[in-house]
């Protein structure tokens, strides 16, 4: 699979994206093997733009495995800067719609509510759920509950 192309100011933004982004992989003193590749498959799937460590001190050999990354996962090699490697793949389309759906902000429900008494018709209601409630199933919007805030031990109150 060939890697992706990107221009020096495409790499640059990504740099700067990845500037505080975390090591999400980490490759040990076994190097490169078929489970990391695996790994990193994962983490760009999952987030687009990755940072990953090598702790090995071989400067030659971080190079080749950025650049071995980057061709057999079909990435951008973004940057190389010490330890780190810095990978780039577009996420795919159908993960991030799923993302943004989760993301949104309030979400009208239909609720169908069943008389007890048979032959009468449902009753249909819409009901607005917020991101800190969820829809049980008796068709009630129960509100996330607020965390207590823990008491200091040892202090003096």
């Amino acid at each position: 699979m060939p890697q992706i192309q990107l221009t020096p100011a495409q790499r640059k933004a990504f740099r700067a994206d990845a500037h505080h982004l975390n090591p999400v992989v980490m490759i040990g003193a076994d190097g490169l093997t078929p489970n990391v590749s695996k790994e990193v498959d994962a983490a760009l799937k999952a987030h687009g733009l990755i940072k990953v460590r090598v702790f090995s001190d071989d400067r030659a050999g971080r190079e080749a495995m950025l650049q071995q990354l980057a061709d057999s996962l079909s990435a951008a090699p973004i940057q190389h800067i010490g330890k780190l490697l810095v990978l780039w793949r577009p996420v795919e389309e159908k993960e991030r719609e799923l993302d943004e759906d989760r993301m949104r902000g309030p979400k009208d429900v239909k609720i169908l509510k069943f008389s007890k008494r048979g032959g009468q018709k449902p009753e249909m209601k819409v009901v607005r759920v917020l991101g800190n409630q969820r829809l049980t199933k008796g068709g009630q919007v129960k509100r996330a509950k607020q965390r207590q805030k823990s008491l200091k031990k040892g202090g003096n109150a």
